[in-house]
């Protein structure tokens, strides 16, 4: 019974709906000098491990803000990611949503731990179809290598992560377990270029926004092909790879919006609520495409029990705030639990605007 629900849950697919697109003048004071944002495979190894000291500095630093589940600074990301869940996918404000978070987390990688560089990104054009021959799964300087299946866990037990026991998940429950990974080169196949490319070729908004969050696009495949902790929705970012995924997946939209920046540093639309209950699977649902060819569901999702994927009472609804109805608005509230100030999707339009300073290679 348990795998017919858990499949029912894959197979789930949620419609981008909302066909409303909102645009508005703005003035932006541009920020000075960026830090620039470059791809995981063209940093030096002094890079490479700067950021990885980084990332473990926060996991050896105490919360301070009091978020559900969260002993550490980098557990207090997971938090917020847990709080948010209900609303920050398969919404219009799925772009806005991560970019302010990857950024916060960024933030917190400078004060708190004295990092230097900026956020890399995984360019996952470079390893669609292979990722388990991927660079970023070296023991080091890298995340460390794939899960070893023992039961129903596959931690990982190799890399600077292997040791790290995460409070927080899977999904809303809270029990204290290793990182796991999964590989699958198959669903890693849609971060192609070609696919990258179809959807930089979009001509709005909700086109661009449901190529990219697609069952078969660039956000699933991301995810899927990793796999284990980054398939589940809710909690995702227990797996510090994750940040390096959706910092790509930032880069796709800067440039995407680069190629008419008068429009589209304004154009924002789709509904602000998943258009379905529950939740679809990374690399499992939205409106585009449909689930790959001979998909497996236990290729993709190492056993979890998908009850842990229903918000507990102790996990407040997120309210959708800034907002006159159902469809995503300039004026939308981005929360961020103290990481850092709330945002409107406005103020982080622009990557270089009055909030955001950074740019991509």
């Amino acid at each position: 019974m348990l795998s017919q629900i858990l499949l029912g849950l894959c197979l789930l697919g949620v419609s981008l709906a909302a066909p409303l697109v909102e645009t508005r003048q703005t003035t932006t004071k541009k920020c000075v000098n960026p830090p620039v944002r470059k791809s995981w495979h063209t940093l030096s190894t002094a890079e490479r491990q700067a950021y990885i000291d980084a990332e473990l500095c926060l996991m050896s630093k105490p919360g301070t803000l009091g978020l559900r589940g969260a002993r550490s600074k980098f557990d207090e990301f997971q938090a917020v990611h847990v709080s948010q869940a209900d609303i920050a996918h398969f919404v219009g404000q799925f772009f806005p949503f991560h970019r302010l978070y990857v950024w916060a987390h960024e933030e917190a990688l400078r004060k708190e731990c004295g990092y230097t560089g900026a956020q890399p990104y995984w360019d996952e054009t470079v390893d669609a179809g292979a990722f388990s021959k991927s660079i970023l799964f070296s023991e080091t300087p890298g995340f460390g290598g794939n899960g070893v299946r023992n039961g129903s866990l596959v931690c990982i037990q190799t890399g600077p992560f292997a040791s790290y026991k995460n409070p927080i998940g899977p999904g809303y429950k809270l029990a204290d377990h290793c990182i796991g990974r999964w590989i699958s080169d198959m669903a890693s196949s849609g971060a192609s270029k070609a696919t990258v490319n179809t959807c930089l070729a979009k001509t709005n908004y909700l086109d661009f926004w449901a190529c990219v969050e697609s069952a078969t696009g660039p956000h699933g495949a991301g995810h899927g092909g990793v796999g284990a902790d980054m398939t589940n929705p809710v909690s995702s970012p227990g797996d510090p790879i994750f940040y390096l995924h959706h910092t790509w997946l930032d880069r796709i939209w800067a440039k995407w919006q680069a190629q008419n920046p008068e429009v589209r540093l304004k154009e924002i639309g789709g509904n602000n609520k998943p258009a379905a209950a529950g939740f679809p699977f990374p690399g499992g649902g939205g409106a585009v495409g449909g689930l790959p060819p001979g998909f497996d569901p236990g290729m993709f999702f190492p056993p979890f029990d998908p009850r842990d994927l229903i918000r507990p009472d102790d996990v407040p609804e997120p309210l959708v705030m800034g907002d006159v109805g159902t469809n995503v608005t300039l004026t939308h509230k981005l929360q961020m639990y103290g990481t850092v100030p709330d945002q409107t999707v406005e103020e982080v339009m622009d990557i270089q605007g009055d909030v955001l300073c950074y740019d991509y290679d």
